[in-house]
């Protein structure tokens, strides 16, 4: 279905929950119909926020359904199988299922996405009207969370300083943003990285060709994490990734005396990434660390505001970021915040995904950091602009920047989703 532009709040809220209900399979939400046919997690964990407040219920089940996925080492995969085919790569590309750790009832990748999982249960839990429902899907999801970041921990430091590295581009939930170019090209030539049986001849060298390449370098060495310390030849430390990592050890230490834990280990964790970030990432902005270089990306995007998700950053970061983040380099210069790369970047593309559109999700991110850090206007900015978007041109994957165009996919579930918590909150002027 194509949403349509609604002509007041609950007639917008009727068709995002139409959207969502179109993509539900019954086990969890896929992303899209058509091109994104499985479950995604960082998709999921924003279908969870969205439906917190509109159904409380259907957001539990989204996020258990997700963790029907995990591994036995922790690690929550970026996509379940819940069904074969319609995707590539699909289930016989990461061969889970031969791995010991992996789950027997679903196939899976054997990549990782942004921890949202932890702060998406602490956004359902705080918004929860059955006290009772949401103690109960606490106490369930709380070892599985406190799983996925002792995975992060013990297999991801691979700098050695706290911060979890991504060892793919999928990895990082903005699939082919400018800042993975440079440890891209450094990787070698590979010219037939994969083959398409719809296809009359293997592609060309280019991106998705090192993307394919990378994915079937770890699937061989067995997921092995000494594999990725020591060989793996793509290990970045990204600054969005890491940001909700803290919020999620924020949100776990929280929910952690209603699953009778202890907190303090997940508000060292939050301290020890807190700390990493600002020694390793912060040159004026944060970017992206290439690990195989130990250099800095200098590559300015939307995830470089996203350590605005931590309440206890450094004043002087705040006032910097923000100063940025409303300068011609990014909303100062868009029609439509938050273009996902800075505009006078070279490298900047308004049509194409993560090299300048923008997207529900991250202006829904960095409105919530607004709230955080005491700006209530520049929250108002990103909630009414963000809903004018999606009124105007639907529920879309992402939007130009300049003129609010949709692009990408129809009925995106996480832009339905995320459109419903900005109405609950009625920030719409």
């Amino acid at each position: 279905m194509d949403a349509r532009p609604a002509v007041d709040d609950a007639a917008l809220g009727r068709e995002a929950l139409a959207v969502l209900d179109a993509n539900w399979t019954g086990t969890g939400t896929m992303p899209a119909p058509g091109l994104y046919p499985h479950q995604w997690s960082l998709d999921s964990a924003f279908v969870a926020i969205g439906l917190a407040r509109a159904d409380p219920g259907r957001a539990h089940a989204e996020l258990i359904s997700l963790f029907d996925g995990q591994w036995r080492t922790g690690m929550v995969p970026h996509v379940v199988y819940h069904t074969e085919g319609g995707y590539f790569p699909g289930p016989s590309l990461w061969r889970s299922r031969d791995r010991p750790a992996a789950p027997r009832r679903v196939a899976t990748s054997g990549l990782v996405q942004p921890p949202l999982e932890a702060f998406a249960a602490w956004w359902v839990w705080r918004h929860a009207t059955d006290s009772g429902s949401a103690a109960a899907f606490v106490r369930h999801v709380y070892p599985m969370l406190a799983a996925q970041h002792r995975y992060l921990e013990t297999a991801r430091d691979l700098g050695g300083a706290g911060l979890a590295a991504i060892v793919h581009p999928w990895e990082s939930g903005m699939d082919d943003s400018p800042a993975w170019d440079e440890p891209l090209g450094a990787l070698p030539a590979v010219r037939y990285g994969y083959l398409r049986d719809d296809l009359p001849a293997r592609h060309p060298d280019n991106h998705h060709d090192r993307y394919v390449w990378l994915a079937l370098r770890y699937r061989d060495s067995g997921y092995d994490p000494s594999y990725l310390r020591h060989d793996h030849p793509f290990a970045v430390e990204d600054p969005m990734f890491n940001a909700i990592w803290l919020a999620s050890c924020e949100a776990m230490a929280e929910l952690a005396p209603l699953a009778g834990a202890d907190p303090r280990p997940q508000l060292e964790a939050a301290e020890r990434i807190r700390h990493a970030l600002a020694a390793r990432l912060w040159d004026g902005l944060y970017f992206a660390r290439d690990l195989r270089t130990d250099k800095l990306i200098p590559v300015a995007t939307v995830g470089s505001f996203t350590p605005l998700l931590d309440p206890r950053l450094a004043p002087e970061h705040v006032g910097a970021l923000l100063t940025t983040l409303e300068s011609g380099r990014f909303m100062g210069a868009a029609g439509y915040p938050v273009p996902s790369c800075e505009i006078r970047s070279p490298r900047f593309d308004r049509s194409n995904y993560w090299r300048g559109p923008s997207w529900v999700n991250t202006n829904w991110l960095l409105r919530h950091a607004a709230g955080l850090h005491g700006r209530p206007e520049l929250a108002r900015v990103l909630s009414a602009c963000t809903l004018r978007l999606v009124r105007q041109a639907g529920f879309r994957e992402c939007f130009d920047p300049f003129d609010g165009t949709g692009r990408g996919c129809r009925d995106f579930s996480w832009s339905a989703a995320l459109t419903l918590d900005l109405l609950a909150d009625n920030v719409e002027p």
